[in-house]
């Protein structure tokens, strides 16, 4: 399955600080339904992800009945991203 979207990045300072990008809700629950074929436990689903030229893995956390995309350090260095910015996320599930 493969997705896209555009979202804005929003900081979680939490206990480790991190970047996400929330999956809508539509997407959401296309992810919800195919998940059960591909995550490894606790709601997590396993993606290849791309923002810009820039490609990743990582899974989606599950939150609030949809999803966050977590945009590493890296990737946001690559692609000059910052907070509050809206940017277009391609998801692969499974990785």
């Amino acid at each position: 399955m493969e997705l896209e979207f555009s979202g804005e990045v929003r900081f979680w300072r939490g206990p480790a600080p991190y970047h996400f990008v929330p999956v809508p809700a539509e997407q959401s629950a296309a992810l919800k339904a195919a998940s059960a074929a591909v995550t490894y436990g606790w709601g997590m689903v396993p993606v290849a992800a791309r923002v810009g030229a820039t490609r990743w893995t990582t899974s989606l956390f599950p939150k609030d009945g949809g999803y966050l995309v977590p945009l590493r350090d890296a990737v946001r260095r690559a692609e000059g991203i910052a907070p509050g910015e809206v940017v277009t996320v391609h998801l692969t599930v499974g990785g």
